[in-house]
């Protein structure tokens, strides 16, 4: 029974969704049908009952899964245990992470940290925190860095520091030359945002609500994927933003929009999360070590 078709299986029947576990494994749905079709027929039962564009799992796939959590918990543990043997830092680590940190943090890092750990391989996939959440449930990655702290019992997690947000006017904005905007000044505002899946999304509504503004209230012109593409929308007069100082603070004069301090600060929890198993990669807990000081620099 091929590897792939089991992780196909298992990533469906964790979110149970075809569409969302083809987002996840970054595959068409086609082929995931695909692999699920293989499977059951490999089976000779159906894994899945398709109804009213909803599945749920069968008796046969529930069985299914239960043994996959368990093949999947001891490849983990093989490989790990193995690697430990050699006591070499090596292999390869496929670490996930949200589009700012994953662009202005981890990037750099995992640069300067293959320099010290060269027989490393670091794979990097980017997404929004709950696509690279779901990577790391699901096994696709080992680890995760994102803007936010996820209250899920199958993770660890560990903080590193937190960054600021910042509101972002288009240059020509009348509120552009202010020093700071509040909660309430924000419902007067029309917003350019990230899509739903977006830690800083969930964040943002937190804080709003803690400030007593309904976040229901605030007016949502657009929801893009990307904070390139917010920053982009901005610049061109399409409405406010909130995002990471970080992202900003290298290229907005340049690029068409001006940052205004967020008052009552907001701040978000940069935070590496994993499995919460007894085992894991040598070179996942080198890095860690690694990031506690290289994150006190560049984290505030």
């Amino acid at each position: 029974m091929a590897d792939r078709r089991l992780q196909v299986f298992h990533t469906v029947a964790r979110v149970l969704s075809f569409t969302k576990a083809a987002e996840v494994l970054h595959m068409t749905q086609p082929a995931v049908t695909f692999q699920i079709r293989q499977l059951e027929e490999y089976f000779a039962a159906r894994l899945f009952d398709r109804t009213h564009n909803r599945i749920r799992l069968t008796e046969a796939g529930k069985r299914a899964y239960q043994y996959s959590e368990r093949i999947f918990t001891l490849y983990s543990e093989m490989e790990n245990s193995v690697k430990e043997i050699t006591g070499e830092v090596g292999g390869v680590l496929v670490v996930a992470a949200s589009t700012s940190v994953g662009q202005h943090i981890l990037t750099p890092m995992l640069g300067k940290f293959r320099k010290q750990y060269p027989d490393v391989t670091i794979r990097m996939k980017v997404g929004n925190c709950d696509t690279v959440l779901s990577m790391v449930e699901h096994n696709l990655a080992d680890i995760a860095l994102v803007e936010y702290f996820p209250n899920n019992k199958h993770f660890a997690t560990r903080i590193y520091g937190d960054q600021p947000l910042c509101v972002i006017l288009p240059s020509s904005h009348p509120l552009s030359m202010r020093q700071s905007i509040g909660p309430t000044e924000m419902m007067h505002l029309e917003w350019v945002g990230r899509e739903r899946g977006s830690g800083i999304r969930e964040i943002v509504q937190s804080y709003l609500t803690g400030q007593g503004v309904d976040p229901d209230r605030l007016e949502i012109a657009m929801e893009l994927g990307s904070n390139e593409a917010v920053k982009t929308a901005v610049a061109a007069g399409h409405g406010a933003a909130l995002m990471p100082r970080i992202a900003c603070e290298h290229d907005y004069r340049q690029n068409g929009y001006k940052m205004i301090r967020l008052e009552p600060d907001l701040k978000v929890p940069v935070t590496f999360v994993y499995k919460n198993q007894k085992f894991h990669l040598r070179a996942m807990e080198e890095l860690l070590n690694y990031a506690a000081e290289y994150l006190q620099k560049t984290t505030t």
